[in-house]
């Protein structure tokens, strides 16, 4: 695409995609090189693999290495760590969020009256919003010395970030609809927070700062040190007073033994900073340790203003600059005085970029400043003035912000933060705003009839989804998409592994939450089938009656009959004795298990006669037996075995076990298997070749023997 022809773009193509991209490679290798291996690796990231090249003298050299290159722009500011730290806090408050929007859509569909873009709507993002910057890191130190250095310019606070600052950008101008009066003055907090952002690229009056306070130490007179004063002015120039005081009180006029020789130097510099400590501020509140005097109404500020500025201008003019002996004092604070009264030239030339130039123009040129559009073009004109050394992704935004143009915020967000950035900060862009709603939420032919908002959302959540720790929150962002999300969710848990138990409960939970019923019987069958598959019986049986796959259970169970059956040995059923067991014995569950479970039973009262049981346990082995030979679930193929197992009953010394009428039932069942024995199906059990005929001949002495005991 050129830059000619992007009238139907959604965001304006910029001509910089054309330029590469340039990724550092941190391998620590020693060269030769010899080859790199690129893969696709985790999320939106590459696994790049470097060789050496192989010689006699690097025997104890690694011989390669694996590094991890990412793609998605983050710079190293948070960890990885960090990251899933953020991803999984994050999810909390847009979940609640949601909630609390679908309750609101309810009540819309009830009554007319009520809007999504009312007074408590925005309390809710504001909460919202609060919450996440939370999550993002604090900008206070927790920790203070109680002894504070007198010569410690700036405090030991964390390292801020990029994320950080562009989020309370975006809290400032969308979601706290109560500093809407005082943005400028927003404005100036949050460049006194995050300006060292600024420094890695170019100068900033923080790294001004920065650099004055190594050398503060072994300064022995301050006030002849130029710097001092370039540096107050920067630091006044962007409203950082409580800085600037600070450094003015090291002056050396204060020292004691200086006063009597330097009162009328010490009174200027005093005045001075007792001006700087009573500017006023257009703003509710100022932090403890901030300096300036507060007003909320805007007639109030001006009339302080301008008495605040006449109080400047008399103090210009006053005849005590003559009587300043010290060259280096006299012109650094009249300096200071023009910078209060709004000198253009005198801003110009101590700011380093163009945001801070900003900030200058809203503190002392145009303090009434109101409306995003007069906002913009004073932004556009300091950035003719004083042009950043290099680009930066806070700065694009903020363009965009001022600019009041959605699609260039999302798309900045984008390319400089991520689709966490994304997806999160649309909630705090459509708070109390119809256009951006509108544009957000419309469903669109191109992007296959879903909404702008939708499609970020399955962006991220696909960059959960493609890491181990952070899948499972993606459900949560899944589910929110109306038109895609809950296909894609199913897509999803259908693919997470089964062989890890708690990964596998997991994944069921999920199922569970989100009312996926089939989906979760479909996992439980694909859990057990793998676990049958790979030896682990028990298991896989379990997760098919979880699921209650009877077709699979079913052919599990004829797998056992045909088991026992080709061997019924005792080694044989004891295999299979704990599956039986776990199946059951109801047909709908275990597909007609019962014959097991009652030979089972035949076992072991067979066992208690080896161990030298009486004759009660002999009895009730032949009721197991009758019973087993009278029910038809007994496949005919287990028949012989059976009586086979039975001869020390048959043949029992005492008295016969057995009546002339089971007798006969056992002779019957016997010749029902000489016939079924001539089919060409029949399978035969693994018996000694005498088996049917020791059978016989026990039979046929029971039934003598019964016959002449009933006589």
């Amino acid at each position: 695409m050129s830059g000619e022809n992007q009238g139907g773009a959604i965001v304006p193509y910029s001509e910089e995609a054309k330029k590469p991209v340039v990724y550092p490679l941190r391998h620590g290798l020693k060269p030769p090189i010899s080859r790199l291996g690129i893969s696709w690796s985790r999320g939106n990231s590459l696994r790049v693999t470097v060789f050496r090249q192989p010689s006699e003298d690097s025997e104890n050299e690694v011989g390669g290495k694996a590094v991890e290159v990412r793609l998605d722009g983050r710079d190293g500011e948070i960890s990885d760590a960090q990251w899933r730290r953020i991803a999984y806090g994050s999810v909390s408050p847009f979940a609640l969020l949601q909630s609390r929007k679908n309750s609101f859509a309810s009540l819309s569909k009830i009554s007319s009256t009520t809007s999504p873009f009312d007074a408590e709507w925005w309390e809710y993002v504001l909460e919202y919003s609060k919450d996440i910057s939370s999550l993002l890191g604090n900008q206070t130190s927790t920790t203070q010395s109680l002894i504070e250095d007198p010569k410690e310019v700036l405090k030991k606070d964390p390292e801020p970030t990029s994320l950080k600052a562009a989020w309370e950008l975006m809290e400032s101008f969308y979601a706290d609809k109560l500093s809407q009066a005082w943005l400028p003055e927003r404005l100036v907090d949050w460049l006194a927070d995050y300006d060292s952002l600024f420094s890695s690229t170019q100068e900033t009056v923080h790294s001004k700062l920065v650099g004055f306070q190594k050398d503060l130490v072994s300064l022995q007179v301050i006030e002849d040190e130029p710097k001092y004063w370039e540096v107050m002015s920067s630091a006044l120039a962007v409203g950082w007073l409580d800085i600037v005081v600070k450094l003015l009180r090291l002056h050396g006029s204060y020292q004691l033994d200086q006063l009597g020789n330097r009162e009328t130097e010490n009174g200027l510099v005093e005045a001075v900073a007792v001006l700087i400590s009573k500017m006023p501020r257009m703003r509710p509140e100022l932090e403890a340790g901030k300096l300036g005097e507060c007003f909320k109404a805007k007639p109030d500020f001006m009339k302080a203003w301008e008495k605040w500025r006449a109080q400047i201008a008399k103090l210009e003019c006053s005849t005590f600059w003559i009587q300043c002996a010290h060259r280096q004092t006299q012109e650094g604070l009249r300096n200071m005085l023009q910078i209060m009264l709004g000198n253009t030239n005198n801003l110009c030339t101590l700011m380093c970029h163009w945001m801070e130039l900003y900030i200058a123009h809203f503190l002392y040129i145009r303090p009434f400043t109101v409306g995003l559009e007069s906002m913009y073009g004073l932004a556009q004109k300091c950035i003719q003035l004083k042009p950043m050394a290099a680009s930066h992704r806070l700065m694009g935004l903020l363009i965009g912000i001022l600019g009041e143009n959605i699609e260039v915020v999302l798309a900045e967000c984008s390319k400089g933060f991520g689709p966490w950035m994304v997806t999160h900060a649309i909630e705090v862009l459509t708070a109390g705003s119809h256009q951006a709603d509108t544009l957000l939420h419309e469903e669109r032919d191109n992007l296959g009839g879903i909404s702008m908002e939708e499609l970020h959302r399955l962006v991220y959540a696909q960059v959960l989804s493609s890491h181990p720790l952070t899948w499972q929150i993606a459900p949560i962002y899944l589910t929110s998409c109306i038109k895609q999300g809950m296909g894609l969710l199913e897509i999803l848990l259908y693919k997470q592994p089964v062989d890890h138990n708690q990964l596998l409960l997991k994944n069921l939970e999920i199922c569970r939450l989100y009312e996926l019923d089939s989906v979760s019987s479909n996992i439980m069958k694909i859990a057990g089938m793998y676990n049958w598959k790979h030896g682990k019986k028990g298991s896989g049986v379990y997760w098919l009656q979880q699921a209650q796959d009877e077709a699979r259970l079913n052919r599990i169970a004829q797998q056992m009959f045909d088991s026992v059956g080709r061997s019924i040995s005792d080694e044989s059923f004891r295999q299979w004795e704990g599956l039986i067991q776990l199946l059951g014995s109801e047909p709908k569950t275990a597909g007609g298990l019962e014959f097991l479970h009652k030979y089972r039973d035949f076992k072991k009262s067979l066992l208690q006669i080896r161990d030298g049981k009486t004759t009660d346990a002999a009895r009730q082995a032949v009721e197991s037996l009758i019973s087993l030979m009278k029910n038809p679930s007994t496949p005919q193929r287990f028949w012989l075995p059976l009586l086979h197992d039975s001869l020390k009953l048959l043949n029992w010394e005492e008295r016969p076990l057995l009546n002339v009428l089971r007798t006969n039932l056992l002779l019957n069942k016997l010749q029902e298997l000489s016939i079924a024995r001539l089919r060409p199906d029949f399978i035969e059990a693994d018996l000694p070749p005498h088996a049917l005929s020791s059978v016989r001949l026990a039979l046929a002495t029971n039934l003598g023997r019964a016959t002449l005991e009933e006589q």
